[in-house]
């Protein structure tokens, strides 16, 4: 078993910059530091092991494993909160970064070699079937020390860190829930219209056939045959998700069922895209995907004035783009037909509590406190930036319209209205299991050039040779 769940391991990390989620170009600094795939790059930019410690040196102490500088920081601030409210249980913590790949590898042999894992842990989300295969043998199930906090937390992000047995094994960071985003001065400037009367066209796109309808006005208003209304990335598989999402699948089959990418959602999506590119609506991104610097550029140089990412992507323009400030608006995706769900959970870190500490049951309380909590939340988005879980927060008029949060300062719109509007139970879910990094890594090198780069290519052939590879590791 060791040998086998090793060799999964590098084989997911190799994978995870293929994958959907939080962070493709980013540095730790503050942007976005958390993990999931395609977020994979920012967190291997952690390079040398840092460790801090935090809290009361009289209370219990705690060890914490991250990739992130910045989480384990989240973590001291939210010691020395716990503290306060907890004077009779104080903790101290140490918090422990390690390169991304070393930390993954370091817990995961701890934990099957029964000694040596840390008290609490951040796994990303490409990580996670690794190290949930232990189950309660290895995790804490984290359902008790959550009951407080489950009837307003997303699910679709709970259950992104379940095990086959259905307990909660990892605390979320964020709900990475996708939306579109579009610049409104561009198309303001180019169709002759108010901030306002773009706002309300862009509010009354409902599917992808209105989307397409605002896209060609404001194209055939623009008369610029070298820019796009979109752009479809061919490193990431994010407009798939949604796809998937939209209708209600999941190509990787759960825990129970055999992975399947031949799925209508999957060709619907991709049909669209390649009559776009076909038309001139919209162009491959560069390198990729616009999680990168050159996506960085082609957005400032308003060579595209939308793209659907997840909300995480708001810190790569406060980082990356700070001169757009003003110029964005942030939407809920289209979608195929009215009533489907219009979002999707992108990316994610779970922590986890290993059955190995002394004080697990502190550990975690602390760890869920921290992450699902009212004050753990406040101080994930106001520094870490990501839109939280705890759906209490989200019409919370002094948390979501504060207007010294630089999120709010810098798009048009509170992001959190948008997250209201979505609503919780319209945020879906794509599994992340074992067989996740092979589809990952399949159609981000082989498949989405096939179809994207060659318009004409047969879509339904791509599937198949997908799934043909896909079938040789199941």
């Amino acid at each position: 078993m060791k040998k086998k769940l090793i060799s999964a391991l590098l084989c997911t990390s190799m994978a995870a910059s293929l994958f959907v989620g939080c962070g493709g170009a980013a540095s730790e600094g503050g942007v976005d530091p958390d993990a999931a795939a395609d977020e994979t790059a920012e967190e291997s930019a952690e390079s040398e092991v840092v460790t801090n410690t935090f809290g009361d040196p009289n209370g219990t102490h705690l060890e914490m494993w991250t990739f992130v500088e910045l989480h384990g920081q989240h973590y001291g601030v939210m010691a020395e909160e716990w503290n306060k409210e907890h004077p009779d249980n104080t903790i101290e913590i140490t918090c422990t970064t390690y390169p991304y790949g070393d930390m993954h590898t370091k817990l995961l042999t701890a934990l099957e070699a029964g000694t040596g894992a840390p008290d609490i842990c951040d796994v990303e989300v490409g990580q996670f079937p690794n190290v949930v295969e232990g189950l309660d043998q290895w995790l804490v199930p984290l359902n008790d020390y959550a009951k407080d906090y489950l009837d307003t937390m997303v699910p679709a992000r709970m259950e992104t860190y379940q095990g086959e047995d259905g307990n909660y094994y990892g605390a979320p960071y964020h709900v990475g829930a996708t939306v579109m985003y579009y610049n409104v001065a561009a198309m303001s400037e180019a169709m002759g219209l108010s901030q306002d009367e773009v706002i309300a066209k862009i509010d009354a796109v409902k599917t992808w056939k209105d989307y397409e309808a605002l896209g060609n006005e404001y194209l055939t208003a623009l008369g610029d045959d070298t820019k796009y209304f979109t752009s479809v990335d061919t490193g990431g598989v994010d407009w798939l998700w949604i796809a998937m999402a939209e209708y209600g699948d999941d190509w990787t089959g759960g825990f129970d069922n055999p992975a399947n990418v031949q799925l209508d959602s999957v060709k619907e999506m991709l049909s669209m895209q390649q009559s776009w590119l076909k038309s001139g609506f919209a162009e491959v991104s560069p390198d990729g995907h616009v999680d990168l610097e050159a996506g960085f550029q082609n957005i400032m140089d308003r060579n595209i004035v939308s793209f659907p990412k997840a909300m995480w992507y708001m810190s790569r323009f406060t980082n990356y783009m700070p001169d757009e400030k003003g110029n964005w608006y942030i939407a809920k995706c289209p979608v195929f037909k009215e009533g489907q769900k219009c979002s999707v959970g992108v990316g994610g870190t779970g922590t986890v509590v290993t059955q190995q500490s002394a004080n697990k049951e502190l550990a975690a309380e602390f760890t869920c406190w921290a992450k699902m909590s009212e004050a753990g939340e406040q101080h994930i988005w106001d520094t870490l930036g990501f839109d939280v879980c705890n759906t209490a927060l989200w019409g919370d008029e002094a948390f979501a319209h504060d207007d010294n949060n630089q999120y709010n300062q810098f798009f048009i719109n509170y992001p959190y209205d948008v997250l209201s509007d979505i609503g919780m139970d319209n945020i879906g879910k794509i599994s992340v299991v074992s067989i996740s990094p092979t589809i990952n890594e399949y159609l981000c090198t082989t498949t989405l050039n096939e179809v994207l780069e060659d318009p004409d290519y047969s879509i339904d052939d791509a599937l198949q040779e997908a799934q043909d590879a896909i079938d040789m590791e199941q």
